[in-house]
């Protein structure tokens, strides 16, 4: 009886490991975390994702501002009737910079074209934050972005429970989260996107990289941490190679004085999130390190120069993105 009785419970556990299997692989033909790029050297990255033809039709007119997150946003209609979200502020032209690298290793990301002025029709005479940048309808270093043609946001993920974790691309994505510095992880920065026209499977995007090309986690303030290409420049990607695994040097946990400025759950979060940049597969490393590998210093240069940075800085951050690819495929 006690064999029959084990031999059942053995049949019953494969079959409850058969059945989570067949459901995590339908969730995942139901969903796109990665797509093969194809061929990545020819992906031009001075337009990105969108494309010169997807560019917003000039002149756009404002719509409503949104009070979310902590950098200056409003919503703005185009001329084709097409709606864009400006940011303006520390994150506009990291995250244009940032969406072109992720779209050119296979990720999903947002169309985002930067504009170093702008002029947006019927402005309000204020805002709730960044009237420093708008001089009546002349908005400067605005990034406009929408979600990839036809698709629209639907949800969020979570960075834990989502139908990849574990999978080769997933371990990917945390390696470019790494690799661009994007310490912001929250699970509302994640978007499930849907095609609005066609039953193509649902995208999973990273949809917020705003704090990438700065320090590797939050320091004390947002100036110190976006934007900062010195800290960006001389930090390194990896921290420890282990036989089997690697770790990364990201994300790191905010200054402890940040407790005594009252931002707990913030500093829980970030700490709690540390496990993104440890013990990843280092064969998933080098996959993805001979992703970016393909990538030409002139095509890093051109997502650069989509976001409008000089060319002094434009030199600075390919050679640093470059160094950080170098690491990956020394592994």
């Amino acid at each position: 009886m006690r064999i029959w009785t084990g031999g059942l419970l053995v049949i019953l556990l494969m079959a409850h490991v058969a059945q989570a299997q067949d459901v995590s692989q339908r969730r995942q033909a139901d969903a796109v975390l990665w797509t093969d790029p194809g061929d990545i050297h020819a992906r031009n990255l001075y337009w990105g994702v969108g494309g010169e033809n997807h560019q917003p039709e000039l002149p756009v007119e404002f719509v409503k501002e949104d009070k979310g997150g902590t950098n200056p946003k409003f919503d703005v209609r185009d001329s084709a009737d097409h709606k864009w979200k400006a940011k303006l502020g520390l994150e506009a032209k990291p995250e244009t910079a940032a969406s072109r690298l992720m779209w050119a290793v296979g990720y999903a990301a947002n169309e985002n074209y930067l504009f170093h002025e702008l002029q947006v029709k019927n402005m309000p005479s204020s805002l709730h934050r960044g009237g420093q940048l708008v001089n009546g309808e002349k908005v400067s270093d605005v990034r406009l972005q929408r979600p990839p043609h036809d698709y629209k946001k639907k949800g969020d993920w979570n960075w834990r429970h989502n139908p990849f974790y574990g999978t080769r691309e997933f371990n990917g994505l945390r390696i470019m989260m790494g690799l661009i510095a994007n310490w912001d992880l929250k699970d509302d920065n994640n978007a499930i996107l849907e095609n609005e026209k066609n039953f193509s499977p649902k995208l999973y995007e990273v949809t917020d990289v705003g704090t990438a090309f700065g320090t590797v986690g939050k320091s004390y303030t947002n100036k110190l941490s976006k934007k900062n290409l010195p800290a960006y420049q001389h930090a390194r990607l990896i921290a420890h190679v282990h036989s089997d695994y690697i770790d990364l040097n990201f994300p790191k946990r905010p200054p402890i004085a940040t407790l005594f400025e009252f931002q707990w759950i913030f500093f829980c979060h970030q700490v709690h999130m540390g496990w993104v940049g440890k013990h990843i597969p280092r064969s998933d490393a080098k996959w993805i390190g001979s992703l970016l590998a393909q990538l030409s210093p002139d095509q890093i240069h051109d997502a650069f120069r989509a976001a409008g940075y000089s060319p002094d800085e434009i030199e600075v951050y390919s050679q640093a993105v470059l160094s950080r690819i170098r690491e990956l495929n020394d592994l």
